[in-house]
């Protein structure tokens, strides 16, 4: 048996607690892995989200649930991720959004399948081009179908969606090469695998769901992070 063999879910939030005060009931309703943490990693919300967990984790006595909270700014996705793959003490680590978009139904499908066969990431992917995605914003769908088609034409990868914030991978990819990251802005995935582009991913359809409070962080200075995050991985894979 694997040392420390389970699951940490890593919850990366900024200004969410409605949406998580749906999303982390359900979580513990719905997972059915037998070792497995919930990690809310929370950039320093005035919403009262580390309240909200420090309650709900009273209410219920057996929950492995914590709160982690990043007081240093700005706020940064990639960053309260690093933060919570740095805390968390099982071998697969699974990353998603705090808003509600993403179906923690699929949570035991996605470690079912790591665990059970080769695969390093097993990616959440969503249908950028389906006519399901017309409620998403239009900044948001079509800027994600051209920077997704643009990472792949340049980098190759193994799956359809390298910029979604939902997926499963094991701790030793980032235990390995925590060094080599990027570690800052919004796109974890896209960080993960361009430090190893032998890893074997697996793509596993999603629906997208609609966020039911809050708004998007999605803008154009997240954008020009990104933008840089592409270009430092140029750079690094042409050995520079």
């Amino acid at each position: 048996m694997i040392k420390n063999n389970g699951l940490s879910i890593v919850i990366p939030t900024l200004q969410e607690q409605k949406n998580l005060s749906k999303l982390i009931p359900k979580i513990y309703k719905l997972v059915k892995v037998k070792n497995f943490e919930v990690i809310v990693v929370d950039d320093n919300s005035k919403d009262g989200t580390e309240n909200y967990i420090r309650e709900f984790k009273k209410s219920k006595k057996k929950v492995n649930l914590k709160c982690l909270v990043r007081k240093k700014l700005p706020s940064d996705l990639s960053k309260s991720c690093v933060k919570g793959f740095e805390k968390s003490k099982y071998n697969y680590i699974l990353v998603m959004d705090g808003d509600g978009q993403h179906d923690p139904k699929y949570i035991n499908k996605l470690y079912k399948i790591i665990i059970s066969q080769e695969y390093d990431v097993v990616v959440g992917v969503r249908d950028l081009f389906s006519s399901k995605q017309k409620k998403l914003s239009f900044l948001r769908v079509n800027m994600s179908r051209i920077i997704t088609l643009i990472i792949n034409f340049l980098f190759g990868f193994k799956t359809s969606d390298p910029m979604s914030g939902f997926f499963i991978f094991k701790k030793n990819i980032y235990n390995s090469n925590k060094k080599l990251l990027f570690k800052k802005g919004y796109k974890i995935l896209f960080d993960l695998i361009t430090v190893n582009q032998k890893l074997k991913i697996y793509d596993l359809k999603i629906n997208f769901l609609i966020r039911k409070s809050g708004f998007s962080k999605l803008n154009f200075k997240i954008v020009k992070i990104l933008i840089n995050h592409i270009f430092f991985k140029i750079l690094l894979k042409q050995g520079f």
